[in-house]
């Protein structure tokens, strides 16, 4: 399905209870990421929790329509600022658990921290930056070669089809834009009301664990940390049993918390 959010088409994912019967799990993709890569798990946690879940594809990813390049520093901002806002109100979302990975996961600080956020109930941070440090940059810059003569662009073809180049672009060439080193979100952190489970892998390539120390000393409603070891960048795919059950047992303690 498609949401129309504004002058932008955006592909959309949705599964479980509808906005008007239970909570909504809402999937906010990776720099690379789009709608489908979240693959089974919007269907196992709906399952699993008895929530809603939608996923969709910010603008330039996937089947979205796409947007023109380069990316300002300040995306990640904008789009939780000025986007995400239009996507609750078309996907009809009412009770809103964001569930972030990586960029996606900066996405939901950033809404949920820099605008009222009235439908929010809790975040879920995979992954998250909350700040730009060497060993992202290293990654990227890895990323780059990858794309540029490994497999990397016919892997992310598979998913982004004609916006392939528009999704890697967009994002690598802000993260090495020298300007992204200073980069920096933490000034919403004291601003989030809602509870916040943040999981990270011990061996993320992308991110140190300082990203989430950060969020939890000045997350504003607080925030659990969890550290999966054996565990890269993507919790949901490197440890799916751990990150689900996780999540599953967070939204169980909200819920018993009324």
């Amino acid at each position: 399905m498609f949401l129309q959010v504004g002058a932008l088409r955006l592909e959309a994912i949705a599964c479980g209870p509808p906005p008007a019967r239970a909570s909504t799990l809402v999937f906010l993709h990776e720099g690379l990421g789009c709608a489908a890569q979240w693959r089974d798990l919007p269907a196992q946690l709906a399952q699993a929790t008895g929530c809603g879940a939608l996923a969709y594809s910010r603008a330039g990813y996937g089947a979205s329509d796409s947007v023109p390049l380069p990316r300002p520093l300040d995306y990640m901002q904008r789009e939780g600022v000025d986007v995400l806002p239009g996507v609750l109100a078309a996907a009809g979302v009412r009770d809103a658990i964001l569930v972030g990975h990586s960029d996606g996961a900066s996405i939901a600080i950033a809404h949920a921290g820099g605008t009222p956020a009235l439908n929010v109930r809790a975040l879920v941070l995979l992954a998250p930056h909350v700040f730009c440090e060497d060993i992202s940059v290293r990654s990227i810059a890895a990323a780059r070669a990858d794309y540029l003569s490994g497999d990397l662009r016919a892997r992310l073809e598979r998913w982004h089809g004609k916006n392939t180049e528009c999704a890697f672009w967009g994002w690598n060439q802000a993260w090495l834009d020298p300007g992204f080193r200073d980069w920096n979100i933490e000034a919403y952190l004291p601003r989030l009301r809602v509870p916040v489970l943040a999981i990270q892998g011990e061996d993320d390539e992308y991110g140190t664990r300082a990203q989430v120390e950060a969020i939890r000393r000045q997350a504003g409603a607080g925030a659990e940390v969890l550290l999966l070891p054996e565990c890269g960048h993507a919790p949901q795919r490197d440890q799916p049993a751990a990150t689900q059950a996780a999540i599953a047992a967070f939204i169980e303690r909200l819920r018993a918390r009324g």
